[in-house]
């Protein structure tokens, strides 16, 4: 009787599945855009729960990617992409990964594209500083993107400000932004990356 008990045990332990979103998001955000919706969906579907999550960060500060912990019952192909389409529906970048640590796979997926601005924090006259807003910056790059991506997070550096915009295409995105870019005093001088 002990050892069916046992054995019974040991075939219910936990798997855990981890999800390397290639977003340059803070845990915050990580939290909001990802794994409170992920948890919703797994209870739902009574598979699993988020376990965890955590942040990679450069040896600037700035966030280079994050990953999100999923304790599962069982990690079935059904699980998996119940995961997978779940993300995909929340968004995410090209470039990141689903690990299923039972069967040692990796799965690439992601379809958004990535672009980061980074705002010049040193360089600009005093007088722009004084007078600009990076909050005007951060609302007007959501309205501009809306519809093509929107703003998930920011980075606030030590010589810069970032804003991570994720959607449809970077060139779309880069496009809508072009006339704030421009023309907004606190812009001059920014930078804009592809990121994903």
């Amino acid at each position: 009787m002990f050892g069916l008990f046992k054995k019974k045990q040991k075939e219910s332990e936990p798997q855990f599945i981890v999800v390397t979103i290639n977003a340059r998001i803070q845990p915050m955000h990580r939290g909001e855009i990802y794994e409170d919706p992920l948890n919703e969906i797994l209870a739902k579907n009574s598979v699993g729960e988020v376990s965890g999550g955590g942040t990679l960060q450069s040896q600037t500060g700035e966030i280079e990617y994050c990953d999100v912990e999923i304790q599962v019952n069982n990690s079935s192909d059904e699980v998996v992409d119940l995961i997978k389409s779940s993300l995909e529906k929340l968004g995410v970048p090209k470039g990141s990964k689903i690990k299923v640590e039972a069967t040692e796979s990796e799965i690439e997926f992601g379809s958004l594209e990535g672009l980061a601005i980074y705002l010049n924090g040193t360089d600009l006259d005093d007088e722009v500083y004084a007078n600009s807003d990076s909050g005007h910056v951060y609302s007007e790059l959501d309205r501009l993107t809306q519809g093509i991506g929107k703003v998930y997070s920011y980075w606030q550096g030590p010589t810069e400000t970032a804003f991570y915009l994720y959607g449809t295409a970077f060139s779309q995105m880069k496009e809508k932004i072009s006339e704030l870019v421009n023309n907004y005093p606190l812009c001059q001088k920014c930078r804009i990356e592809q990121i994903a």
